[in-house]
């Protein structure tokens, strides 16, 4: 069985809202099991039981918020050395376009590397000038369309890089489903 925590903070419900659609996409893949947890709700046991993570944070100043921070500074302590190897990607949300969801995936990018996870960004477009670099991003609430659709295809490439590498279902590698 596939095993993917989608961790978050949302004041707003925005990036609940993202949350939401990334936990929607990575169930669409078989024999995944996904659970959604607010940060304040995860420990590091959930660290422990998943293949694959995917972080999403509001952004402050840039930067990801302060009890995302604080959670991978003080409460996984005990994960640390113990999750190298495990699969990670990052979603955010800003309070406009241009307002740094990049960079706070990229900050997620850096806590998940120095953590020992494997990243990975996705090179497809879900419409014009959206795209998955660095994870899933949206100004405000994830607009109908193209956000959403990053949101969904982010969680469903992480259940397919999880099954593909943890679980050896050669089926699931996202570069033979386009290519189908």
């Amino acid at each position: 069985m596939n095993k993917i925590l989608v961790l978050y903070d949302s004041k707003s419900g925005h990036v609940k809202q993202m949350a939401d659609l990334v936990r929607a996409g990575a169930a669409g893949v078989s024999e995944t099991e996904v659970r959604l947890l607010h940060v304040s709700e995860a420990s590091p046991a959930d660290l422990f039981w998943c293949d694959g993570v995917a972080v999403g944070s509001p952004t402050y100043v840039g930067l990801v918020s302060a009890a995302m921070k604080a959670w991978w500074d003080d409460a996984v302590k005990a994960a640390w050395g113990k999750i190298d190897g495990k699969i990670g990607c990052a979603f955010a949300s800003s309070g406009g376009r241009g307002g740094g969801a990049e960079l706070v995936c990229q900050s997620i990018i850096t806590i998940l590397l120095n953590f020992g996870l494997l990243v990975f960004g996705i090179p497809d477009y879900t419409g014009p000038g959206q795209t998955l670099h660095y994870g899933a991003i949206a100004a405000g609430a994830p607009q109908q369309g193209p956000e959403s659709e990053a949101c969904r295809r982010l969680g469903r490439r992480l259940a397919e890089w999880t099954a593909f590498y943890c679980h050896g279902r050669r089926e699931e590698h996202p570069l033979s489903k386009k290519n189908a």
